[in-house]
This record gives C-alpha cells, structure tokens and sequence, in this order.
C-alpha cells in the first residue's frame, strides 16, 4: 500500500474493505461518493428501526412526552463530539434548512450585505439570492478559481468586507464552507471565523461536510452559526444534521423552518398564543426545536449509536487518519493511471479531508466538435457529458461518480471512508478512463 498512516492492512485498525460486512451496499456497488448522500452501518439501522417502532407503539406518548427527554441524550453526545455546550446544540434535518434558518431569521437593513464564496453550494446560494429579493440585504460574491492559497482566500475577504465598509455598507453576515462540496477541498474556515470576529461579521459556517469528517472544536472556534450535516460522515440516517447557536445569539433565531408551536410572537394587546406541546422544562431555543412539524425524527436519536460505533473502530482520530491518507494516496494513484493530475495548492491545505479531486482525460474541444457535427448546442456540451457520464458509470459499473466542470476542464471528486482502500480508487480509475474514452468518441451523443 505504501504512504504513512494506518492502511487497510494493518493488523490494529479494522478499515478497508472488510468493513463492507458492515454496510448495506449492494454485493456489485462500490461507494466512492460517499460526500454526497452519506450511509450507515446495519447497527445503526437497527437502532433506527428501534426508535421508529416506538414512534408507532405510543405515537402521542412518544412524540409528546417521550422524544424530548431522549433528545438529550442525541445532543450531550454531539457536545462532548464538537465540545460545545449541550444547551449550544440542536437538530435540523439537513445544512441547508440550517443555512435557511439563520438567513431567514437575520433582520436586514438596507446596506447590509451577505457576503459569500465562489465555491458556495448551491442551493446555499439560491438561499442568499432570495433573501436580497426579499429583505434591503443585498449580496457580495468573493470570485475566485482554486488552486489557490489560504492566504489568498482569507485576504479576498479581509478586502471585500474593506470595500464594502469604504462604500458605507456593512458586511453583516459571512457564509463559508468548512469543506466544500465541489470541488471536494478543506476552506481555512478557522481564520475566515477569526477574522469575521475580528471585523464584527456573523460567521455562518456551512459544515455539510463537518462533524465526521474534521477534527472540529466548536468551544475554540466559536462561531456565530454553524450546521453541518451528520448523515453525511458521521454515519448517522438522513435526515439529520446539527444546529449550533451560542447563547450569545440565541435571541436572533426567533423561528424555526417552518414555523411551528414553539414560536413566540411579540406581545400585542388583546393576542394570546398558547403552545400546545407539553412543556419539556429546556430553553426557548431548544424548545423552538423539539417540534418542528410533523416528521421522521428517529434519526437524531441515532446519534449516540453512530458515535458508539465509530468509537469501536478505534474513534474519530483513527478514521480521519485512514481516510485523509486513502484521499490523497487514492487521489494520486487515480490520476497517474488517467495520466492527469491531482487539484491541490501549493500549500497542501485543500485535500486535508476526505476528497481528492481529479482531472478527466476528457477533450472539450473535441467533444465541442463532434456535437457541432451532428447540428447539437456546442455550448451545452460540458454540462451534458457531466450527466451523460455520470449516469452511465452508476448504471453499467455500479458506482456513482461525482463530476464538476471547473477551471477548464471535468474533474471527478472522490471519497474515501473506512469501507475503502486502495483497490477501489485503481477499480474507479480504469472505469472513468474507459467511459472518457466512450465520451471522446462521441457516445454522449446518442
């Protein structure tokens, strides 16, 4: 195997494809997209379909009185994993009602701005561009293309608050990555949440991929809003992500999404509200939370069970290390048999994660010319080889690849995790080869 680190062959740590016996893939399908939709071993599964067969035993009982106290236990086991006060944490289905829920609770003057990332996630993006339609909030993209450095980054911030703040408007909210989606690379998010500190902007940090993934110390970094998702890494079901408010900013987050029963309207003469929950003794804040509509929540009382697991395969330091070594050795080795190469900055700080990004032996041009031929729009071709791709490799191979169109070219963003190792990114690699070269023949058109 080669590398430093733990490998799949190390008599001490259980990772590799042994731990297949553990995961619910099919015999025939190889995950090495686990970034996108997460999954989770059998004994989580069954501590699910627990939680859910006492959801239909007593549904008011469960729901009312039952669920409130259990969630306690959900949220004390993500505040000693993210080291954050209990009363800090509660849960969401996913980052991006997270994201909605900060952006939709922020009152907004005219002047202030959202400033966010070129490499901000989509629908994170659409979430900014509606609030400027709908609030005085108006929006400040930061333009960039990696590879490029931390530094780079931060400073581009440092000066686009400046700017803004020289033109008499206010950056008042920042939103920022820990790991971005696509391409799959690590943002300095502890010196974008520093400097936000530093210049009076919220921090609002988008950790979809966080918790499970990166060592993360909430009580040192201490952010003004952070959500990351835990059924991406951490092996939890979806839906379930984390939602973490410091007391400090409590007050702001006035509504959760949708509102439900535990939102409290300002007191107007003659107006009564009444929630009809029990009371369950915690917080506004937390309480807000304990119901928000009518949902599946066994999964955030999966969050112990996943943690537990993870705890039996040595803990988190153990699974960070496999799998930021497997990324980069993976990364490399895919790119050497593509004959491409590897995004990374000159620094080595994007792939400190579990992506690697890699570059497809695909010809724009070429392909650009084949479509002309035969009378297509040369100007949709990159975005059709992307789906073409990717829906033949799932389809014929057994095993979705996430692909981006970036910085001039196609790349594949690839995940490693604890069921993987070495072979399955030299497995991945001669399948993408072989479907590059269907797509630089031509078969994306027919």
């Amino acid at each position: 195997m080669g590398g430093q680190g733990p490998t799949a062959s190390s008599p001490s740590l259980p990772f590799g494809r042994q731990l297949r016996k553990d995961f619910l893939f099919d015999d025939d399908y190889i995950n090495i997209n686990h970034g996108s939709f997460g999954t989770y071993p059998h004994q989580v599964r069954d501590v699910l379909r627990h939680w859910q067969d006492r959801h239909e035993a007593r549904p008011d009982q469960f729901i009312r009185y039952d669920y409130p106290k259990l969630m306690v236990e959900s949220r004390a086991a993500l505040g000693s994993l993210l080291n954050a006060p209990i009363e800090t944490l509660v849960c969401v289905p996913n980052a991006t009602s997270g994201i909605n829920t900060v952006l939709r609770n922020l009152v907004f003057e005219p002047g202030d701005k959202i400033l966010y990332f070129a490499t901000t996630y989509g629908s994170c993006e659409l979430t900014v561009k509606y609030i400027t339609e709908t609030t005085p909030a108006e929006d400040v993209k930061v333009q960039y293309t990696y590879p490029v450095s931390d530094d780079y980054l931060v400073q581009a911030f440092r000066d686009a608050v400046k700017k803004e703040k020289e033109a008499g408007n206010r950056v008042k909210v920042a939103m920022f990555d820990t790991i971005v989606s696509l391409p799959g690379v690590r943002m300095p998010y502890e010196r974008l949440t520093e400097a936000c500190r530093e210049l009076g902007v919220f921090s609002l940090i988008d950790g979809a991929h966080g918790v499970g993934h990166i060592e993360l110390d909430l009580g040192k970094l201490d952010p003004d809003f952070f959500i990351s998702n835990c059924h991406k890494w951490l092996f939890v079901p979806r839906g379930c992500a984390v939602f973490y408010v410091p007391v400090r900013n409590q007050y702001l987050i006035r509504s959760t999404l949708p509102t439900s029963h535990g939102f409290q309207p300002r007191p107007k003469p003659g107006m009564n509200f009444i929630n009809p929950l029990p009371p369950s003794g915690d917080s506004r804040f937390v309480s807000n939370f304990n119901f928000v509509g009518t949902i599946d929540s066994s999964p955030y009382l999966c969050i112990p069970a996943a943690i537990a697991y993870r705890a039996s395969l040595g803990g988190e330091a153990a699974i960070r290390e496999y799998c930021f070594d497997l990324a980069r050795r993976g990364g490399k080795r895919v790119a050497e048999i593509l004959g491409t190469k590897v995004l990374e900055n000159e620094e080595g700080t994007l792939g400190e994660c579990c992506f690697s990004n890699v570059l497809l032996p695909l010809d724009l041009s070429k392909c650009q010319e084949l479509a002309a031929s035969k009378g297509k729009d040369v100007d949709s071709v990159p975005s059709v080889v992307k789906i073409w791709a990717s829906k033949v490799i799932v389809m014929e191979y057994g095993g979705f690849q996430a692909f981006i169109e970036y910085a001039g070219g196609w790349w594949v963003r690839l995940s490693a995790q604890i069921y993987l190792e070495m072979a399955d990114f030299e497995w991945v690699a001669e399948v993408i080869k072989k479907v590059c070269e269907r797509a630089n023949a031509g078969e994306f058109l027919e």
